[in-house]
Formats: C-alpha cells, sequence, structure tokens
C-alpha cells in the first residue's frame, strides 16, 4: 500500500531577521479577521441587541486573549505540567503549537463574563452573538495543527489516505517492540502510517460544526440555544475524532478508556444538553 509522505510543509511561512512568520501564528490571525468580519456583518443585520463596532472590537479582543492565555494554560494544566515545571519559559513559544481547546473556552467564558457584565447584557446574549464565528477559528487552528505535524492520528495500516509524521519517529519506535509486525512498514517508509486526525478534527469541529450553527441561527430561537448547541456538537465531535488521534505518550488512555480529550469534552455535552433543556422550557438563562 503507498502512503502520503508527510511533512514537506514548512511550519514558517518566511523568515526576516530575527522574525519569523509562522503558520500556526497566522491561523490565529486570519480566525480573528473572519470573526471581526462575521461579527460586524451581523450586527448590522441583527434585532435582538444592537451591537456597536466598539463593543465587537472590544469583545475579540477581550475572547483573544482568553483563547490564548486560557488556551496555553489549559495546555499545561492539562497535558503538559512535568514538562512545564521545568521549562518554565516555554508557556511564551505558542508558535510552537500546544494549546488546549477546553482551557482556550474557559478563558472565553471568563472574558465574555467580564464583557456581559460591563455591557449589562446576559451571558448567553452575548455567547449566542459569538459563537457562529468560532468554527471557522477551529477549523484554521487545526489545519495550523496538520501544518506543524503535531496531534498526528493513530496508527492505521489499512487505509490509503494514511500520512507518515517524521515528528512521530520517536513515538514509533517506542511502539515498534510491542508490534514487530509493524517493524517492515518501518523499514520501508522511515514511519509508521497514521490517521491524518488533524483533518478529521478540521472537518467536523470546523466546517461540519461551522454549517450546523450557522445554518441554525437563520430561524428564531431562545436565548442560549446556540451556546448549547455548539457545546453539544462540539462536544460529540471531538469525542468521535479523539478515537483516531494518538493519545498524548505521556497520558495514554486515563483509565484505558478515553483520552484526556475526551473526558474534558464529556461535560461540554452534558452542559450543552441542560442548556438547551432550559432554554426551550422558557427559563431565563
Amino acid at each position: 500500500m503507498q502512503y502520503f509522505y508527510y511533512h514537506s510543509c514548512n511550519p514558517i511561512i518566511f523568515t526576516i531577521g530575527p522574525v519569523s512568520l509562522h503558520w500556526y501564528g497566522m491561523m490565529y490571525g486570519l480566525g480573528f479577521i473572519y470573526a471581526m468580519w462575521s461579527l460586524l456583518y451581523r450586527a448590522h443585520h441583527a434585532n435582538e441587541i444592537s451591537w456597536t463596532n466598539k463593543d465587537i472590537e472590544y469583545l475579540l479582543c477581550l475572547c483573544f486573549f482568553g483563547v490564548v492565555l486560557g488556551g496555553r494554560i489549559g495546555y499545561i494544566l492539562f497535558y503538559q505540567w512535568s514538562f512545564f515545571t521545568q521549562n518554565l519559559l516555554w508557556i511564551f513559544n505558542i508558535w510552537e503549537g500546544g494549546m488546549s481547546f477546553h482551557g482556550g473556552l474557559m478563558g472565553v467564558i471568563v472574558a465574555i463574563m467580564w464583557f456581559s457584565y460591563r455591557k449589562h447584557l446576559t451571558f448567553f446574549q452575548v455567547s449566542d452573538f459569538l459563537i457562529p464565528a468560532v468554527p471557522f477559528g477551529l477549523g484554521l487552528g487545526r489545519l495550523g495543527n496538520f501544518i506543524n505535524g503535531e496531534l498526528w492520528g493513530r496508527i492505521a495500516t489499512d487505509i490509503p489516505w494514511a500520512m507518515l509524521f517524521p515528528n512521530a519517529i520517536y513515538q514509533d519506535l517506542l511502539i515498534l517492540p510491542d508490534h514487530p509486525k509493524w517493524q517492515v512498514l518501518f523499514d520501508s517508509y522511515g514511519a509508521l502510517p497514521r490517521h491524518p486526525s488533524q483533518l478529521y478534527e478540521m472537518f467536523l469541529e470546523g466546517i461540519i460544526l461551522f454549517i450546523i450553527i450557522n445554518k441554525f441561527i437563520c430561524k428564531p430561537r431562545p436565548i442560549g440555544s446556540v451556546s448549547g448547541l455548539f457545546l453539544i456538537f462540539y462536544g460529540l465531535f471531538r469525542v468521535i475524532a479523539e478515537f483516531f488521534r494518538q493519545p498524548d505518550s505521556h497520558l495514554g488512555l486515563i483509565y484505558n478508556i478515553a483520552t484526556m480529550g475526551q473526558i474534558l469534552s464529556c461535560p461540554m455535552i452534558i452542559s450543552g444538553v441542560i442548556i438547551i433543556y432550559l432554554s426551550y422550557k422558557g427559563y431565563r438563562i
């Protein structure tokens, strides 16, 4: 079976002197630009709340810092605490990847709470307005993971679209002693073929979730329902994608059952169901 070779992509777009522009950082910038355009467009067509350009700029700036700080801190707390305690300055190397969606979500929640308090709005009035712009940025983030050659998938020896990730070679070498039948593949290709799980997540969390949310907001809906729908479907899609994504080598499967990403996504699904129920029952949330 022939596999695609990766990684011919350079994670750096260009370098000028000591400054380099990385694709991963570019994805965050493009996501921010799209969110600004999308929210400004919807603000001029929204009937529920009067949004000014300054309101949107302020909200996005708060959320941007919430994503970066929360995502980085969440990644350290959930995935790399031991490494961080020995490499304290690594927290600033965000261009290398290493961001937790669930940590970023917590950061955004704090940002929305602060914004809604300052603007005398309810939390879900703000989150429902913001969320339709989020999946686009999520999809770009997963594309950035793919270009970086990180967060690769589990070993797949029977699919024609499996890919070889040179950054996974060290992990491949650890696996080979327990699976000698894969030695031939490793000798032939220099790495083991894996699921391109970053692209699966880009498709599910980016494209499909974008379609679901933006179709949903075309019709009248109660406050909180958009937020609840996002939590449910992101959680479900993340749980599905994690079955194809290689668990972190230092964590593995928690209790030999689920990955950390799946465990962190379950509360999202439960919270989303509760929010949807309360919103459609007419409770003030």
